[in-house]
């Protein structure tokens, strides 16, 4: 899976977001799955997981390229890392190179100023300096590694693969020496403006997959139950820190699809440290943001407002579908909920399809091409939430990744 950060947020997830297809209760801090079992996993279908598991294992010709395609991408991700906050050059405000660094992807420097401050934005246009400077980088590699070796591991049992991936998360999360602050207080920051700021959260939307990858983990040798305890107190203090710091309050108040990724990272981030409560709590408030962010046709202003309205809708959607699945862990609602007037995240995916079949008709500023396949995910799990053929019948007509496309039935992204 593509780092989204680094994929300038509109790219996310262009091999499919991790979406499952259950309805499984909410798991709690203690529970560690067995090899032979269902694993803890918020966005992932740990039911479907586990009888892949047990498919591949017993040779199924039908998921041996998929278990083929994890074995390559583990091959790649053996050799990455390791990965610190302390790798980078600067130092952030604080003095502590313990804390996450970023620049704003879409701030330049000003022509007309001497220093180029304050920066100046052009939506859309990623700053070569934000790939060059901080820590967005590194934490995307981080997790895309941790994924492709956790998920190598749960099919094939190749102990190399949890091992290398237990080792790249006690270096970014639980080594004293080494290990990230769970904070973001200096994510985004704009020179001139600010030193971090809330929209700087969504850089860490990918740890949304992360901890799913995680609950792949348990069962092996190289991931103890101590190392678990740590990284789940590690997000428990990063879900406090969402919930009181200025940016993580600035970021909850965003009326686009900041306020969506932020809602569904509070989620799985809770749901992993065992604070369900909490999930709960905020996903069952999230209708107000659809009431806001969607109309009754299914447009989305606030993502047609911008330089890439298609990259942008399709993303702040897959959010939606992202806390609908988690929604269902916490025991809320979100796939069938509808305002008065017919506001829903289905209408939403409504909305788009017929541009994804027909890319022409979308006259909505895109100033990157307009790939259809960003919402084929999205197609598949509205086919079996809602109970619609036509979902899926559209989803094999918009062109895609076969092999994500395998690796997605292998994982459970699939119906």
């Amino acid at each position: 899976m593509k780092w989204l950060p680094k994929l300038n947020l509109p790219m996310v997830v262009a091999s499919g977001l991790l979406l499952a297809v259950s309805a499984a209760a909410p798991a709690t801090a203690s529970e560690k799955a067995s090899p032979a079992s269902a694993p803890r996993v918020f966005v992932l279908d740990a039911r479907v997981l586990a009888a892949n598991r047990a498919r591949a294992a017993a040779g199924d010709k039908d998921l041996a390229a998929a278990v083929d395609d994890l074995r390559k991408q583990a091959d790649k991700a053996l050799k990455a890392g390791p990965f610190s906050v302390m790798d980078k050059k600067d130092v952030p405000p604080s003095g502590d190179k313990h804390d996450y660094t970023s620049l704003a992807p879409y701030f330049w420097p000003d022509p007309a100023k001497p220093d180029g401050k304050p920066y100046i934005r052009k939506d859309g246009e990623v700053q070569p300096g934000r790939h060059e400077q901080g820590d967005v980088d590194a934490m995307g590699r981080m997790s895309s590694a941790v994924e492709s070796l956790a998920r190598a591991w749960y099919f094939t049992g190749d102990e190399r693969c949890a091992e290398h991936a237990a080792m790249l998360l006690r270096k970014w999360f639980l080594d004293e020496k080494t290990r990230m602050n769970p904070n973001l207080n200096y994510a985004q920051a704009i020179p001139g403006r600010n030193d971090g700021r809330g929209a700087g959260i969504i850089d860490a939307v990918g740890l949304i997959n992360l901890v799913d990858a995680v609950g792949l983990l348990a069962g092996s040798k190289a991931w103890t139950a101590a190392d678990q305890k740590g990284l789940e107190a590690w997000f428990e203090k990063f879900v406090v820190w969402l919930q009181e710091s200025k940016n993580g309050r600035d970021e909850a108040r965003a009326g686009n699809n900041h306020g969506t990724w932020y809602d569904a990272q509070l989620a799985a981030y809770a749901l992993f440290a065992g604070k369900a409560d909490v999930a709960k709590k905020v996903l069952a408030e999230s209708h107000r943001r659809i009431d806001k962010q969607i109309l009754p046709d299914g447009r989305q202003p606030a993502e047609l407002a911008r330089t890439k309205s298609w990259d942008y809708s399709s993303m702040n959607l897959r959010g939606w579908f992202t806390a609908a699945t988690l929604g269902e862990r916490a025991g809320v609602d979100l796939w069938k909920y509808q305002s008065a007037d017919g506001r829903s995240i289905r209408k939403a995916l409504d909305y788009l399809l017929p541009f994804a079949k027909d890319p022409a008709q979308w006259k909505t500023r895109q100033i990157v091409k307009l790939r259809p396949d960003k919402i084929t995910p999205l197609l598949s799990l509205a086919a079996a939430k809602y109970g619609e053929p036509k979902y899926a019948e559209e989803t094999g007509r918009i062109a895609g990744d076969e092999k994500s496309e395998k690796r997605e039935m292998l994982l459970g992204l699939r119906p």
